[in-house]
């Protein structure tokens, strides 16, 4: 999944592709031991910091940002999805050694 925080300006702050579970509903998506609640379409409120966020399913185009314009600062791959990422949704196995992609 691609997880975007954007600050008080609607500015990306940072970006990641990570791993997620869902809730039994699919209302709340947990990650990095916090829990992320559905507060509008791919629009998500952290329970504890009350702090907003954009989550979507990683794309295979590597367009997660949208505009199909690559971002000025990188997205982190996190380590545990890194291989999956690169080799099944990007389809590109030779890029699997990258931590970072500016999609």
């Amino acid at each position: 999944m691609y997880i975007e925080f954007r600050g008080p300006d609607d500015r990306v702050v940072s970006a990641r592709i990570g791993r997620f579970s869902f809730s039994k509903r699919g209302k709340t998506l947990y990650s990095m031991g916090k829990a992320f609640l559905r507060v509008g379409r791919a629009e998500y409120m952290e329970v504890e910091s009350r702090d907003h966020y954009s989550i979507t399913g990683a794309r295979r185009d590597g367009n997660d940002r949208g505009g199909n314009r690559p971002g000025s600062f990188p997205i982190e791959i996190d380590e545990d999805v890194r291989q999956d990422y690169w080799k099944e949704i990007r389809g590109m196995p030779e890029r699997a050694h990258e931590r970072v992609t500016y999609g």
